[in-house]
């Protein structure tokens, strides 16, 4: 074989290798019940539950801040976030969680609000939070 070809078959190899560890590492949209079946990080979209209790004390853990979602599929799951809670929380139409589900809980590494907007009707405000490391 000539060094020309067994050099083009090297690159395909390596291309081939970087496709399949980007497609294995990107994350993708589910719902919780997907979640309770996989180990892999999960974008879940729902909307707050209003009717239930924020829970988010400074005092005791500033980075620990719990509350209840829905996700599309009308499921509902205790959500928990390692980080403080999020300026105009309660006023969010959609989130947009990434993470992983731990027990009964879904513990997010990140939220996507998507928020009215404050000074234009009918526009909506988007602000990403990521998760802090926990020390335990």
């Amino acid at each position: 074989m000539k060094k020309s070809s067994i050099f083009g078959l090297v690159v395909i190899a390596i291309a081939i290798a970087v496709i399949i560890s980007v497609y294995a590492n990107s994350s993708t949209y589910g719902s919780f019940n997907d979640a309770t079946k996989t180990t892999s990080e999960l974008h879940i979209v729902g909307h707050l539950n209003k009717a239930k209790e924020l829970y988010f004390d400074a005092t005791k853990d500033a980075n620990y801040f719990s509350f209840y979602m829905k996700d599309n599929k009308g499921e509902e799951r205790k959500v928990v976030f390692t980080g403080t809670k999020p300026e105009d929380f309660e006023r969010s139409e959609q989130l947009v969680l990434t993470g992983t589900m731990v027990g009964n809980e879904f513990h997010a590494s990140a939220i996507l609000m998507k928020c009215p907007s404050k000074y234009q009707q009918g526009e909506l405000k988007t602000t990403e939070l990521k998760a802090k490391s926990a020390s335990i």
